[in-house]
């Protein structure tokens, strides 16, 4: 690309192919260069259409850009052999994994379609990764109670990942990562359940077999619970004991030996007394699953988690930047107050009415950053009530708790060694808070040592 000039466009023309996968940014393509980019910052133009040349150049580059980036189907997908390699990778796993067994129809029982997604993995610059391919059950197609009578999505609450990092920072000790591989294909089935031969890729001379899974693949209703099954199986098996309150909380103690280990769907948090002890773990782990070792967290569900010297500190500040971007308010005023206290609201208050949309999706980005600012908690919540009657004035409240945040963008929760390492509890409530209902409102948190790792805030 050629260096660009002081007086150059700050912007070039694309079209828009959807969203970037590694990032929040949106993905664009260039016909000039024929180029995808990825951008955060880019505006629509939805009244005009694309200028094309000729209809033949349009024919053209619309086939160029579907067949660089998407597959829609199997008959697109095979005329392009990164695409057949990705499929035959992909039917390697499952031979590998013995996820079923090839066998005749039985006897009124129900079949189950699948299909093939394609997608491609983009670097950050835009170019393609790689190809991925995989089988996908039409879970929608399952009926409960015939295919399949429980489901269930091992992930941890958010106090039960902050709680063991309160420890870890008490004691000193890491925090480590491991993300497991096509983990759903390790789920073994209680259910039978019988599915179609994958298109394209059908036995020749047996195209009226279908296939009795005996793994769980994606897309169907029970994969996340046979999973769980499978994981929580070996790790009790490795001589940890579940927590009574929190399924996805492992603890390990031997004497001086002690290893917590907490589970998110695919993601593991591991933390030890003994790095050693650690390691060891993870090798026996790595013997049963296919694993990445992340080695020591960083980042974990977007949130960055920085590991020092008796002291751990969770903070979100990239995302706060995103949402002061996503709103255009970087240049907008402090708040040194997330609300005024003063002020009482209420769904009638004689105010505009304001896009729901917008309104919702202010809100929204306020809760998911509410996971490592507990100091917005109170003021999202009440917020969070007027979702189906924005308003100018509570638009106005929503936006100040934005300019609060520009001011605090590098604000989060600090877990430090402190000498008297103890769970504390406070809870405090108003008296008839809401004006509309005369409902109170009931705050509380909770505190081991010298962080906040648990808080809450609800209607009465």
């Amino acid at each position: 690309m050629s260096k660009r000039d002081k007086l150059d466009r700050r912007a070039s023309p694309g079209i828009f192919i959807g969203y970037s996968t590694v990032n929040k940014a949106y993905k664009s393509f260039q016909p000039q260069t024929g180029n995808s980019v990825i951008s955060r910052d880019v505006h629509f133009v939805e009244d005009e259409e694309w200028n094309w040349d000729d209809a033949e150049k349009k024919n053209q580059i619309m086939a160029e850009l579907n067949h660089k980036f998407f597959a829609c189907n199997y008959a697109e997908a095979k005329k392009d052999q990164r695409w057949i390699a990705a499929m035959e990778e992909e039917l390697s796993m499952m031979e590998k994994n013995k996820t079923w067994i090839l066998m005749d129809i039985p006897q009124d029982m129900k079949v189950i379609g699948v299909k093939w997604v394609f997608r491609t993995k983009l670097i950050v610059d835009g170019s393609i990764n790689n190809h991925k391919a995989r089988i996908m059950v039409k879970g929608y197609a399952q009926i409960f109670g015939i295919d399949y009578s429980d489901t269930f999505d091992p992930v941890a609450k958010l106090d039960t990942i902050m709680l063991p990092l309160a420890i870890a920072s008490q004691k000193d000790w890491k925090v480590f990562q491991l993300d497991v591989k096509s983990a759903f294909l390790n789920g073994v089935l209680q259910e039978e359940i019988y599915v179609e031969q994958p298109q394209g890729f059908v036995k020749e001379c047996e195209g009226d077999k279908i296939y009795l899974l005996k793994k769980a693949l994606y897309g169907l209703k029970q994969a996340p619970r046979a999973w769980y099954s499978k994981i929580d199986e070996h790790l009790l098996n490795f001589g940890f004991v579940k927590s009574p309150s929190e399924t996805t909380l492992y603890v390990k103690h031997n004497g001086n030996y002690i290893l917590i280990v907490s589970l998110y769907i695919d993601d593991l948090l591991v933390i030890g007394k003994n790095t050693d002890h650690i390691q060891n773990f993870k090798q026996e782990m790595m013997k049963v699953f296919e694993m990445k070792d992340i080695g020591s967290i960083s980042y974990f569900l977007g949130i960055k988690i920085q590991q020092g010297q008796g002291e751990v500190f969770i903070c979100d500040k990239k995302y706060a930047k995103e949402i002061l971007k996503k709103f255009q308010m970087e240049e907008c005023k402090i708040s040194s107050t997330p609300m005024n206290q003063r002020e009482k609201l209420r769904k009638e208050n004689g105010a505009d009415k304001v896009d729901e949309g917008y309104f919702r999706s202010l809100i929204g980005c306020l809760m998911y950053l509410m996971a490592t600012r507990p100091d917005i908690l109170n003021v999202v919540s009440i917020l969070s009530r007027f979702m189906h009657c924005a308003s100018e004035l509570l638009l106005k409240a929503a936006k100040r708790v934005i300019r609060y945040v520009k001011g605090t963008s590098d604000f989060g929760v600090k877990f430090k060694r402190c000498k008297e390492f103890k769970l504390v509890g406070f809870s405090d409530s108003d008296w008839g808070g809401s004006i509309d209902d005369m409902r109170s409102n009931s705050d509380n948190c909770f505190t081991l040592g010298s962080g906040v790792f648990s808080w809450s805030s609800k209607m009465q």
